[in-house]
């Protein structure tokens, strides 16, 4: 049986940081202001408490539920946005689906898609591409798997401004993008046809869900979104989690998340492999899926990238103590130009 929301009564104190005061206590806090509304101080909001409590990394703060003060004028929609997202739930809300009309013919066939395994090889696999082919119309299609609301991403934001991503398509459960879809498959097919990108990243927002189970987490997002690829006829290609700096034993070399979603997929796919990578990397990617899958080796530039400015931390690590995690998207991205 589901727990029972923790919802608390609280008065905004700061608003950059984001501060909720809660029965005394100053606590960090995040608002959606795209579905809330503005925050002020002095406002009186209902925030949810569980992640701060439970202490989670990329989830520790308190969430905004409800703005009391001037949160309940919103509403409506416009008159295209007739499907919901977060059915069902105090948050449901109308919006667009971008997906492609009945009457529209289908042009996504050959497309390229990375599959991704977790945020944090979204910038470097967007900046990889951007250098080997300055030009090229990459979009981020955000699955579920990690954090829901698109505009809680400072990734996608820093990649947009720098023209380095040419859109941003949510697909259910996620929400808050620049468009929003109801399936993987729909987001992928619009991407290609409707929206005119010419390569695409797909995986989860930040945060990625995780459990210590062997299909309880968020990197399955990878094999849903393999699998739609596959279905739509487009190139696809998976950036594999790889890591010789994390200190829990599977994740570290390949990840036991992407060795789960390259067992389980029913057809074969890419895999990405950094020129970098050692011979044990390769053979345990070789071994994964009875050997069904085709490794792709590409030369990667992570000095280039830690030079951009662009994010080069993953889970408090550096780039220098976990060098192997971005060189896995750097390849992939490159191989996406190609």
């Amino acid at each position: 049986m589901s727990g029972r929301l923790a919802l608390r009564r609280g008065t905004v104190v700061s608003v950059a940081p984001l501060t909720v005061e809660v029965a005394g206590e100053r606590r960090a806090a995040w608002a959606d202001t795209a579905l809330l509304g503005e925050m002020r101080e002095g406002d009186e909001v209902v925030v949810n408490i569980s992640a701060l409590d439970l202490g989670l990394g990329s989830g520790g703060f308190d969430v905004v539920h409800v703005n009391l003060t001037r949160g309940l004028e919103g509403g409506g929609g416009g008159a295209d946005e007739h499907v919901i997202k977060l059915n069902y739930s105090s948050l449901q809300h109308p919006v667009e689906p971008v997906e492609r009309p009945l009457d529209e013919v289908a042009t996504a066939s050959g497309v390229p898609v990375a599959v991704l395994p977790l945020h944090g090889h979204l910038a470097p696999a967007a900046w990889a591409a951007a250098q080997a082919k300055p030009g090229l119309r990459v979009g981020y299609v955000q699955t579920g798997g990690g954090a829901l609301p698109g505009s809680l991403s400072r990734d996608v934001a820093a990649l947009r401004e720098r023209g380095l991503l040419c859109g941003h398509v949510t697909t259910a459960p996620a929400y808050g993008g620049e468009q929003e879809a109801l399936s993987t498959a729909g987001a992928l097919d619009a991407a290609a046809s409707r929206l005119g990108w010419e390569a695409i990243l797909v995986g989860p927002g930040p945060g990625i869900i995780g459990s210590a189970t062997n299909l309880g987490h968020g990197g399955i997002a990878a094999l849903d979104s393999a699998h739609a690829a596959l279905s739509l006829r487009m190139s696809t290609l998976l950036s594999p989690r790889l890591s010789s700096g994390d200190p829990r034993q599977r994740h570290r070399g390949l990840s036991h998340h992407s060795r789960t979603v390259l067992d389980l997929l029913l057809a074969p796919v890419a895999i990405a492999v950094p020129d970098s990578a050692e011979d044990e990397i390769v053979d345990a990617l070789e071994e994964t899926g009875a050997g069904k899958h085709r490794l792709r080796v590409a030369p990667i530039d992570l000095a280039g990238y830690e030079a951009s400015g662009l994010p080069a931390r993953t889970m408090g690590r550096s780039l220098a103590e976990d060098p192997l995690f971005f060189a896995a998207p750097l390849a992939a991205g490159r191989l996406l130009a190609e």
